[in-house]
């Protein structure tokens, strides 16, 4: 059975230590397209040789930025094909700003596991800590796992975040190369998905897509340069649930709605008739 709920749900998942620099900062900015303006020292800020600034969203990767290989989707008591795997849901909360260069050790365990009917979402979260011993960042996510459901566990919550109805407070547009994913997936995450044509199709896609954690980072810059003048370290959270693909070369738009330390943001494909991508989507930030 790929997913035995009795061994996984609790399972701690194995510490890692890791390491990162300001040129892995560099790489992952630009595979989010950071350096579009490419006069403009705001965004030439993201790219800095020796002290870029460093999105939160940086979390997503900064374990794995020296992966080359495909990632395995087996955990205590899962096992499941790779093809059948696709993102469901990324939070980040940060707990003082990721500095350019560091190290760090995280610890994770599985937390939820909810039966679908026909799919699995499976939910993990990650503590961060540096190795001064102050934590750094703690990220929780979950995978939808297509024909691994039926297991007879709880479908899990159904919390929606409403979109206002009133007029967005700001709405920006964030263009995608064609090779956007290629570009992202340096950063490690090597999954087949976003590079390999005949793999997409074997998922059930037309071609490749783009990451959704590429698509999260995108949105968090994004909102982050157009609500908080490109200040990171404002940032403290953020969160979103993956409800579409994009595929490279799409534009992004990005609608923001204020209401005290939150902004909740709408993401959509414009050349889709802005088909929605992302959902419950909410940038928390600091005082």
């Amino acid at each position: 059975m790929p997913i035995d709920p009795n061994i996984a749900l609790g399972a701690e998942l194995p510490a890692q230590e890791f390491s990162w620099t300001p040129s892995d900062v560099q790489t992952y900015h630009l595979g989010l397209g950071a350096g579009h303006r490419w006069t403009d020292p705001a965004e030439l800020s993201y790219l800095d040789d020796r002290a870029p600034l460093v999105l939160p969203t940086f979390a997503t990767v900064a374990a794995g930025v020296r992966n080359t290989g495909a990632p395995r989707v087996s955990f205590p008591g899962i096992d499941i094909d790779l093809v059948k795997v696709v993102h469901a849901h990324q939070e980040v909360l940060v707990h003082r700003p990721i500095p350019a260069e560091g190290k760090a050790r995280s610890t994770g365990r599985i937390t939820e596991i909810w039966d679908k009917g026909s799919a699995a979402v499976i939910v993990q979260e990650h503590t961060v800590t540096g190795f001064d011993g102050q934590p750094l960042w703690t990220a929780c996510s979950s995978i939808f796992a297509k024909g691994e459901g039926g297991f007879g566990g709880d479908r899990g919550p159904r919390s929606k975040i409403e979109i206002p109805s009133r007029d967005c407070d700001f709405e920006a547009l964030a263009p995608t190369l064609p090779q956007q994913a290629l570009l992202y997936r340096m950063s490690g995450d090597r999954n087949p998905l976003h590079s390999d044509p005949v793999f997409a199709r074997a998922a059930g896609f037309p071609g490749p897509i783009l990451h959704g954690l590429c698509t999260y980072g995108i949105v968090c810059k994004t909102a982050t340069d157009t609500a908080l003048d490109g200040d990171v370290t404002r940032v403290a959270g953020f969160r979103a649930r993956f409800a579409g693909v994009v595929f490279p070369g799409e534009t992004l738009r990005v609608r923001g709605w204020r209401d005290g330390d939150a902004l909740t943001l709408g993401v959509t494909v414009v050349e889709r008739d802005d088909t929605p991508v992302l959902a419950d989507v909410v940038l928390t930030t600091t005082v």
